[in-house]
């Protein structure tokens, strides 16, 4: 493999379980031949779901090894999933019954970005999908056997641009989402 400066010599699987781990020798535009790891853990999607009548966003909280390992409490989320070797678009709609209890209206794409890009192959496509109170038609939570313990919350539209604002929206998949709303749908906070 090459990207036509950058030549992968070897590539050997180091662990393969929940995630899949990497060590490459690889040889640099200059020559110069470097190892490198690589979490392989293919292409995931994400939604930030707005009830535009009630002036809500839903997000979740759930359990994050990163997290809780550093101290921290885990961060609000937009739902997101893993595309499990389906379509990005059919994927999102099927994350968000499982962890929002949400059926989702008109997906509108955002971006598809790396998420990790100097450790991961995983990129992110983003998406907005309006929603409305009767669109919330089941329990969310999570998939049954995952163990996700996804809390489910609606917080308003002022309060997500005000942890935009100020810096405390950390996950940075849902900062992106959210300030897509902002620039996209300045409608929704005009005369408020």
């Amino acid at each position: 493999m090459s990207d036509g400066r950058t030549r992968i010599l070897k590539t050997e699987v180091v662990f393969d379980g929940w995630y899949r781990f990497l060590r490459m020798d690889v040889e640099l535009p200059d020559g110069a031949r470097v190892e490198r790891e690589l979490l392989a853990n293919g292409s995931a999607v994400a939604v930030l779901p707005f009830d535009r009548e009630r002036r809500v966003v839903m997000l979740i909280r759930q359990p994050r090894p990163g997290a809780f390992y550093s101290g921290e409490p885990s961060p609000l989320e937009a739902i997101a999933g893993s595309l499990d070797g389906m379509e990005p678009a059919l994927r999102i709609v099927e994350e968000a019954m499982e962890e929002g209890g949400l059926r989702l209206g008109a997906l509108e794409p955002v971006s598809n970005i790396w998420s990790m890009i100097p450790a991961a192959t995983e990129r992110v496509q983003l998406y907005l999908s309006e929603y409305t109170v009767a669109d919330r038609i089941g329990p969310g939570g999570g998939a049954e056997g995952e163990f996700e313990n996804i809390e489910v919350i609606e917080i308003g539209l002022d309060a997500l641009r005000d942890l935009v604002r100020c810096g405390e929206l950390t996950d940075s998949k849902t900062l992106i989402l959210a300030q897509a709303l902002l620039l996209r749908h300045p409608e929704l906070w005009v005369g408020r």
